[in-house]
């Protein structure tokens, strides 16, 4: 694949999506007001940006985004070497987890609003649970699939387990614990719009229900784009960073 076409391929599918979008819009198949045309999206998101509110609404959910998914990784992560490192805890806890674990948190918005009032927390509360069962999972699946070469060389010189918990099983499952960090990455970022379309005032998903009772089709358009934009490089800048943690760990991608 020569440079032109390594720079021209990824703008192809978006060029394409912008042409069927602009002829359906054409159409006539719906009314302007409830299909925006592509120069309604433009419109809209430059107002926001003129006026400084775009910015906010972004430095807020990313705010909230991060404040939820580091607590679940601060949860997750340490609860899953526990259980992945003790058969018998995870005996206990798998009935649990897996009652839980296919839960919705949109279910468990009105419960959450109710018990944490309104404001960033309820939202947080949202990622922190979308984020929490697949890092808790991942980690503890990474641990059990640690390969018992590793235990047995670590037991034949005489490691306590403890020893062999820090120094085999926590290096050698990390590039696949990264994996389910990377896997919550993308499940939370998709809640965060459900956690801010309740009891807040600002962030991505308020200004979607915002400009949808005001139709304002266009500048809903506009915010699912930024949410899409956004989602992408958090995505590709943690891949980067998984990318490290694999070289660094001596895992093959």
């Amino acid at each position: 694949m020569t440079r032109l076409e390594r720079f021209l391929l990824p703008l192809a599918g978006p060029a394409a999506a912008i042409i069927i979008w602009q002829a359906v819009a054409w159409s006539g198949i719906y009314p302007r007001y409830l299909f925006p045309w592509p120069a309604d999206v433009v419109l809209g998101l430059s107002q926001q940006i003129k006026n400084g509110a775009l910015w906010e609404h972004i430095g807020v959910s990313l705010y909230r985004f991060s404040g939820g998914y580091l607590a679940a990784a601060a949860t997750g992560v340490p609860l899953g070497l526990l259980l992945g490192w003790s058969r018998r805890l995870w005996a206990a806890a798998d009935p649990l987890v897996q009652v839980l674990r296919p839960i919705s948190p949109i279910a468990w918005l009105p419960l959450v609003t109710l018990w944490f009032g309104i404001g960033d927390l309820p939202a947080m509360v949202i990622i922190f649970m979308a984020a929490f069962y697949p890092i808790l999972l991942g980690t503890v699946t990474a641990v059990k699939n640690v390969d018992p070469v590793y235990l047995k060389v670590a037991q034949n010189f005489g490691a306590p387990g403890r020893h062999i918990l820090w120094r085999v099983v926590i290096p050698a499952a990390f590039p696949y614990i990264t994996m389910g960090l990377h896997i919550a990455l993308g499940t939370a970022w998709v809640f965060l719009v459900a956690g801010e379309m309740m009891g807040v005032r600002s962030g991505l998903g308020f200004l979607i229900i915002d400009a949808r009772n005001s139709m304002e089709t266009g500048l809903v358009v506009a915010a699912m784009l930024i949410i899409g934009l956004l989602g992408l490089t958090i995505d590709r800048m943690f891949a980067w960073l998984e990318g490290k943690a694999h070289r660094r760990w001596g895992a093959a991608r």
